[in-house]
């Protein structure tokens, strides 16, 4: 895909944690995961995702010691996937700046790799809709696709089918 004169070159976005407001678990289902139904709310706590274009190589940093920089990170893992999914050879340079805690249950994993998919669909100018990056985002995880949004929803599933609520 070739960059077109004006084209985004860097960019930085929000990503907002999330907070569960209620949560049910409804039974086991047969794969193994649990049926819940949960309503999520994004809060006012968020980690910054600066993308830059890159010739080919995706090179991920951050600056918080307690989160990996490897392959193995949520934010490496979605742009290799959407790069994948894409069929092309970009690269980006992606820099984390973590503000919402590790392991806390606010959803920073997933938050940033959304962030990250939403980043690279127009530093890449794929021009993807929200429904199509929903597809890669859950493959990645089952709270990722309701980050592409934000605000208020229910989950239900695993979490991965999720239906905004109205914002009152």
């Amino acid at each position: 895909m070739s960059k077109g004169p004006g084209s985004v070159r860097r960019l930085a976005l929000s990503a907002s944690a999330k907070v569960n407001l209620t949560l049910e678990v409804l039974g086991k289902r047969g794969d193994g995961y649990h049926e819940i139904a949960t309503v999520l709310q994004t809060v006012d706590l968020s980690d910054r995702m600066v993308l830059e274009d890159a010739p080919h190589s995706l090179v991920f940093a951050t600056d918080s010691p307690g989160v990996p920089s490897d392959a193995d990170n949520l934010v490496a893992r979605a742009a290799a996937l959407l790069r994948q999914a894409a069929g092309i050879d970009r690269g980006a340079r992606l820099r984390l700046e973590k503000r919402i805690p590790v392991a806390a249950g606010l959803g920073g994993g997933s938050t940033d790799a959304a962030a990250t998919l939403l980043g690279l669909n127009r530093l890449w100018g794929l021009r993807w809709s929200l429904a199509r990056l929903a597809e890669v985002a859950g493959a990645l995880g089952m709270d990722v696709p309701f980050f592409l949004r934000g605000g208020r929803a229910l989950a239900t599933g695993r979490g991965e089918r999720v239906r905004r609520l109205g914002e009152g």
